[in-house]
């Protein structure tokens, strides 16, 4: 028996820091929407109980400081079956780049171990399963744009989906650690995107407006820390992007463009600067 399961990469449109919490995490309030980029993952089940992982990523660990081998044991010790499984991933969404690669592996891992070993878990114990591993896997398992709160473990879908749009991504040759960013970031130094105003926007199936809203409290340090963030973000509007964003810590920067040329346009400007530089669809859902 063989289970394909895809994991769609996730984009940031909005994401503002809040406050600090009492237990040392940040409060969040972000927009997310799945794109087109997406891991493959294959499943197959072994009669003894190892967890074994292949992957064409020679950037990833397949231990288990890997998120797919995480959820794995997270499922094996809660609904105590029998056996392990053999995982290939075909890696495409690039590694550490704000686009929650590995978080959707892990959200595609619940879904495929349900699968194949015929557990009929309930979808909300699989997310509060993931919640230890990634904040970002609850939302990669609901897969839908939405308004995700809390640590990233709240996720509230949109009455609509992100409008249509061409989304170019372009990623630095520079890796950025979420742990480290929010560990050294001041919350009263960062600017506040009007999250409201951009779901709004989206519910509205206003274009031009949620163009106006895009933003991330983390741009600022990011870029401080990466200029090339900046300088890639100032490109794409220059060559005619509607509007850029950096997504999630970082690197990747996304940007909007309502027609397929604008976005070839970009993405074509930009390859001479950048060698991983995507043009993707937003996800309908």
């Amino acid at each position: 028996m063989e289970i394909i399961e895809k994991a769609p990469a996730k984009i940031n449109l909005g994401l503002d820091v809040l406050y600090k919490r009492d237990d040392g995490y940040h409060e969040l309030e972000m927009i997310m929407a799945s794109i087109d980029l997406a891991d493959r993952l294959t499943f197959t089940p072994i009669k003894d109980e190892k967890i074994i992982i292949e992957t064409n990523s020679g950037f990833l660990p397949t231990d288990r400081k890997n998120n797919i081998f995480q959820a794995i044991e997270a499922m094996k010790k809660h609904y105590q079956f029998k056996g392990g499984a053999h995982v290939t991933l075909q890696k495409n969404i690039p590694v550490a780049a704000g686009l929650g690669g590995g978080s959707s592996d892990a959200a595609a891992t619940f879904r495929g171990i349900n699968r194949l070993y015929n557990l009929q878990a309930d979808f909300e114990d699989l997310k509060q399963l993931s919640i230890p591993i990634g904040t970002d896997i609850p939302f990669c398992m609901e897969g839908k744009t939405a308004l995700v709160t809390g640590l990233g473990e709240i996720v509230t879908p949109l009455s609509q989906a992100l409008p249509q749009c061409w989304v170019v991504l372009v990623k630095p040759r520079v890796s950025v650690s979420t742990p480290r960013v929010f560990s050294k970031i001041d919350v009263d130094e960062l600017g506040h995107p009007n999250i409201t105003a951009l779901k709004n926007a989206i519910e509205n199936q206003d274009y031009n407006e949620l163009t106006q809203h895009l933003g991330n409290s983390l741009e600022t340090y990011t870029s401080a820390k990466f200029p090339v963030v900046q300088l890639i973000k100032e490109k794409m509007l220059q060559f005619g992007a509607d509007a850029a964003v950096m997504s999630g810590s970082g690197p990747t920067v996304i940007a909007l463009c309502d027609k397929h040329s604008r976005a070839l346009h970009v993405a074509n400007s930009l390859k001479g600067f950048c060698q991983e530089v995507y043009i993707v669809r937003t996800l309908n859902k």
